[in-house]
C-alpha cells in the first residue's frame, strides 16, 4: 500500500513483525526510521538512532519487568522524528524516582534496596511528548516522541 504524504515521497508499507521483545521492538523502530521516515534529502543522524534504541529498550523492557508483559508495540513516522507507542497489560503509571530528566543518586535511592530506576528519567531526557494512557480494556499505552531532525539539548 503506497500512500503519499503531502509534499514528498510515497511511504512505503510498513514493516510486519511481532514483537515479544525489546531487541524486535528496536529493530522495527529502526525499519520505520528508514523506510518511511528518511528521504534522499533526510537522513537521521546515528546518535539519533542510538536515543531511539535506548528508549525503546526502556519503554519495552519496563513493560515486560513492571506492566504484566507487553501486549502491543508500534512505531510511527512524525514530522521531527518517530513516535513509539509501548502497549502492557497494567494500569499502573510510571512513577518518577526523580524529577524528569534527572537520575537517582544519594542515600534515598540506595535504601528503597531496589535495583533500577534509571529507565524512566533516561527516556524523559532522550524523549519528548511522553503520555501515558489507560486503555478502556485495561492496561495502558506509554507513548514517546523521539527527535531525529533537531540536537537535544544536554
Amino acid at each position: 500500500m503506497n500512500c503519499a504524504r503531502s509534499g514528498s515521497h510515497p511511504v512505503r508499507e510498513r514493516p510486519r513483525a511481532a514483537v515479544a521483545s525489546a531487541s524486535a521492538a528496536r529493530a522495527y523502530a529502526v525499519a520505520v526510521v528508514r523506510d518511511q521516515w528518511e528521504t534522499p534529502y533526510r537522513r537521521a543522524p546515528e546518535g539519533a538512532l542510538v536515543d531511539l534504541r535506548l528508549v525503546v529498550s526502556e519503554l519495552v523492557s519496563n513493560a515486560l519487568r513492571h506492566g504484566g508483559g507487553l501486549t502491543g508495540f508500534d512505531a510511527r513516522p512524525e514530522a521531527v522524528g518517530v513516535r513509539v507507542v509501548v502497549r502492557d497489560a497494567s494500569d499502573r503509571v510510571p512513577e518518577a524516582v526523580a524529577e524528569p530528566g534527572t537520575f537517582p543518586e544519594g542515600e534515598e535511592h540506595l535504601e528503597r534496596n531496589a535495583p533500577g530506576g534509571y529507565g524512566w528519567p533516561l527516556i524523559h531526557r532522550l524523549a519528548r511528548d511522553i503520555r501515558v494512557e489507560r486503555l478502556p480494556g485495561g492496561g495502558k499505552a506509554v507513548s514517546a516522541l523521539i527527535p531525529l531532525t533537531v540536537p537535544r539539548e544536554d
